[in-house]
């Protein structure tokens, strides 16, 4: 659908979403109070507040606000625009327990891992923002037994492993998920697949990932609840039977099929608590890594100094 030059999509009954750029943000209408009341279901990357509040009203019309916002983690791509937001938008901020340290500038999460290859995103999440906000003022611990109040129809489930306080929402009336990042559905590692939106099952991002462990058991605690619709972080919605055989298959195949072959996280997580980071395991480079860090310096030298002759 396209309103006013802002393009979105229907995900189910209620349930909205926008792509921006290569990641996704979703509104949610509470079927109690449908028209009247609705969340957003993440912020974005930043710079992104103005086209979400045009998405806003281009499905509730000039105006319109939410009642709270809802957060499945606080990695910048998913909060890059809250802060843009709330001067805009006074209202609530739910996030699990374990993620207040990073929406409340008590802790940083542990350093991305470029070195779990597949795809130049995985270089470029060194650059991803690694300062906490500080929302604390607007901030609410989401209760994960009573769920979010502005939506009670909706399930909230603790899916930790990507961050420690990642959660995803599911609608047991129709089996449909938001699940941000706990799984996605596109290959965000690789730049061709996450910019073009392309298609694939896939398990959270590994760049940013930081307890493998944890990231299994909650990709197969959502197989389990068998959804007919998926509307992730990453990628397209995927429906039916084609999502169930593949989120399955991602569930019984995880190590093999998500979990790097190497990495700073792939065999040690990262350890955190209420407060926030506690152990990040050592760094080793490796050799592939440094000539891959070479190259690019090397492409990016020679890029300023062509701009620099011209």
């Amino acid at each position: 659908m396209k309103l006013n030059n802002i393009k979105y999509f229907q995900v189910a009954q209620g349930v909205w979403g926008m792509r921006i750029m290569f990641v996704n943000v979703y509104i949610i209408a509470n079927r109690r109070g449908f028209p009247k009341g609705w969340v957003l279901v993440d912020a974005g990357v930043q710079g992104s507040a103005k086209r979400i509040i045009a998405f806003a009203e281009a499905v509730f019309g000039a105006g319109a606000k939410p009642s709270a916002i809802v957060l499945t983690h606080a990695h910048s791509d998913h909060t890059g625009a809250l802060e843009d937001l709330l001067m805009h938008w006074d209202v609530p901020v739910y996030a699990h327990e374990l993620e207040v340290p990073y929406l409340t500038g008590k802790s940083s999460y542990p350093p991305a891992d470029p070195t779990v290859g597949e795809g130049i995103m995985s270089l470029m999440s060194v650059f991803f923002r690694k300062a906490p906000l500080d929302i604390s003022r607007n901030l609410r611990v989401i209760d994960v037994n009573e769920g979010v109040p502005e939506i009670p129809e909706w399930k909230v489930i603790h899916t930790p492993g990507h961050t420690p306080g990642h959660i995803s929402l599911f609608l047991p009336l129709n089996t449909t998920l938001v699940v941000g990042d706990a799984f996605v559905t596109t290959k965000p590692e690789s730049a061709f697949y996450a910019l073009n939106n392309i298609k694939k099952i896939s398990g959270p991002p590994r760049y940013m990932t930081t307890n493998w462990e944890a990231a299994a058991q909650s990709v197969r605690t959502l197989a389990d609840l068998q959804p007919r619709i998926a509307a992730t972080g990453h990628g397209p919605v995927v429906r039916g039977r084609e999502l169930q055989e593949a989120l399955r298959n991602l569930a019984d195949n995880f190590e093999k099929l998500a979990v790097p072959a190497g990495g700073r996280y792939a065999e040690q997580a990262a350890v955190a608590d209420e407060s926030g980071v506690t152990y990040v395991p050592p760094f080793h480079s490796t050799t592939k890594f440094k000539v891959v860090v070479g190259l690019l310096g090397a492409l990016a030298g020679f890029a300023v100094t062509r701009s620099l002759v011209k």
